[in-house]
């Protein structure tokens, strides 16, 4: 597995498919919630572009409320890899960014497939355990070990923000730590 040294300019955080009536039905749904917030408030603190799919919104309604405000406008999609819907693959794409890391649900389907899919396309990809999860924790926990067998890497949340942020030098540092320590999980 390569290393990945995550950087500002190349990140892009990809949210896939947190909507309430999926969610109520994901093992350790809590957790998934409060981490995809954590990482989207800190992605939206230090300027990293936010994507986000929602499957059959039509059906399975839309994000979350709680997560609206840092996600734009998501992708409405019928395919379960978000790299297999022409829009999404565009709006990648045009970002210019080589890194990708993906949030959301559920580990062994969609968020599975979209990784195969932007491994696919070129980009190095990271997935956050703590912010994904399925209906059960075999179904997660076998999705996470294809996924790193595949080349994607784990890192969890707050990790990865630390990392963003390289030096308490930072001027952002103290509003990154509030965050944190909101953080329930």
């Amino acid at each position: 597995m390569a290393l990945i040294n995550f950087d500002l300019e190349a990140s892009v955080v990809l949210v896939v498919d947190v909507q309430s009536k999926f969610l109520a039905a994901i093992h350790e749904a809590d957790r998934v919630r409060d981490r995809v917030l954590f990482l989207t408030q800190v992605a939206n603190l230090l300027n990293v572009p936010i994507l986000a799919s929602e499957q059959y919104p039509e059906r399975m309604g839309g994000s979350e409320e709680e997560f609206k405000p840092f996600l734009g406008e998501p992708v409405r999609k019928m395919e379960f890899s978000a790299m297999n819907n022409p829009q999404f693959v565009t709006q990648l794409k045009d970002l210019n960014r080589s890194q990708v890391i993906v949030v959301g649900i559920e580990t062994h389907i969609c968020v599975s497939q979209t990784c195969h899919g932007l491994l696919q396309h070129g980009y190095q990809v990271a997935v956050c355990p703590d912010a994904t999860s399925s209906r059960s924790q075999d179904r997660h926990k076998l999705g996470m070990e294809r996924l790193r067998d595949a080349g994607v890497v784990p890192v969890h949340t707050e990790a990865l923000a630390y990392e963003w942020m390289k030096t308490a030098d930072d001027p952002r540092f103290r509003q990154m730590l509030e965050i944190v320590k909101s953080a329930k999980f």
